[in-house]
């Protein structure tokens, strides 16, 4: 079959709820993909930061044939002996003493939300149902209808109502508009350290040490959503490091499992995570064998391949050739480690036809916030590779 059949048996027997580019991945390796004639692209997306290892590396490969050998699936009515070795690792790695895994991020934002408001009633006092957690303007924790609750993004609100009650939104990067927000029934504050789906939008420096302390002095847990972030994302292992916080609890997921198998996992401590009663939250696929020992892998890979250092360096250095490039259509380039936005003025005409273009000469990216191309490599990419892309980038943002 050609790509245009397989989009064609896509377009009538599937939703249509994406509006992916027309390229069809049949295999991929490291930074590079393949489509079903053969034709080679480099990856710029690496699946929304969930293959900040690469396409099939070799070593979380080897983990999840092995482990689906012997036992993929357990349930949590029984003990496994992956899970408990994931834990501990985690918590050394973190310097989180505790975890609790599921499955999708969204799952584990909506994990880490039951458990503030746990905190909020048996800790805190705060009368039962009326906990309120304080979010920000233009965040993407997910799609349940939890999360949609308080998103602002219309397309993902309008038609999936009734909403949740609970949630209070105020501008992002304004620390004391979350102060002013803040009343004795405040249980937490959920926010990104960089909100990736909104267009690589990044707080100015100091925003997220104020947020920590405003929650400090009023006993209002902080939680961030390191799910896109987390991992070496930015050069370093958590994006809120760069501030030199510690939150309450951290979200993470994606590249914890290195594009294997769907693993998250919400972090903290024990007084937090230990508020949890058995038969109170769960998933039957959360913890299971296979996908602690593909996340075991995937965490021994960021550590032995040194990858927080690599995107550290390899971010700096594409972001430097990036803001070399001349381009009547370039309004500003902003990143951190490797993760950085194009953001295109207004008269570009949208960030798609820019994606479009870069697939037709080999690159892989898309556009997120109408006007941003996100560029959000493999971790692994090195020096010459980017020097093969920015050529092509710079020739796609001078079309017409």
């Amino acid at each position: 079959m050609n790509a245009k059949e397989y989009i064609a048996l896509e377009d009538r027997y599937g939703a249509h709820n994406y509006h992916p580019l027309d390229v069809v991945i049949e295999r991929a390796q490291g930074v590079w993909v393949y489509d079903v004639e053969g034709r080679r692209y480099l990856d710029f997306l690496s699946a929304y930061s969930a293959l900040s290892q690469g396409h099939v590396h070799p070593v979380i490969l080897e983990a999840l044939i092995e482990q689906a050998r012997r036992v993929t699936l357990t349930s949590r009515a029984f003990r496994n002996d992956q899970l408990p070795l994931l834990y501990k690792e985690l918590s050394e790695m973190t310097g989180y003493e505790m975890a609790l895994l599921m499955n999708s991020g969204a799952e584990s934002v909506e994990t880490a939300i039951k458990l503030a408001r746990k905190w909020a009633y048996q800790v805190k006092g705060i009368s039962r149902h009326q906990a309120e957690i304080i979010v920000c303007a233009g965040n993407f924790h997910g799609r349940t209808t939890t999360i949609i609750s308080f998103s602002t993004e219309p397309l993902y609100r309008d038609d999936f109502g009734p909403f949740m009650p609970g949630f209070l939104i105020t501008p992002y990067a304004d620390a004391e508009a979350i102060a002013r927000l803040i009343t004795p029934n405040t249980a937490a504050v959920l926010l990104e350290p960089i909100q990736g789906e909104a267009g690589v939008v990044i707080p100015p420096k100091g925003y997220l040490k104020n947020v920590a302390e405003i929650c400090r002095r009023n006993n209002v847990l902080l939680i961030v959503d390191e799910i896109q972030t987390g991992l070496g994302r930015t050069g370093k292992l958590f994006a809120y490091e760069h501030e030199g916080i510690r939150p309450d609890i951290v979200v993470i997921g994606k590249a914890l499992s290195g594009g294997f198998y769907p693993v998250s996992a919400v972090l903290a401590d024990r007084p937090l995570m230990g508020l949890f009663q058995p038969g109170e939250h769960g998933s039957t696929f959360g913890g299971n064998p296979l996908g602690a020992a593909v996340a075991r892998a995937a965490l021994r890979v960021i550590r032995e391949e040194q990858l927080v250092d690599r995107a550290r360096e390899m971010g700096a250095y594409l972001l430097e050739r990036l803001a070399e490039i001349p381009s009547p259509h370039v309004k500003e380039v902003r990143g951190r480690g490797l993760l950085i936005g194009i953001e295109l003025k207004p008269e570009a005409g949208g960030a798609r036809r820019f994606c479009e273009a870069l697939q037709q000469r080999g690159i892989l990216s898309k556009e997120t916030h109408e006007n941003v191309i996100r560029i959000a490599p493999p971790l692994i990419i090195d020096k010459p590779t980017i020097d093969w892309a920015v050529p092509i980038l710079q020739e796609v943002l001078n079309v017409r």
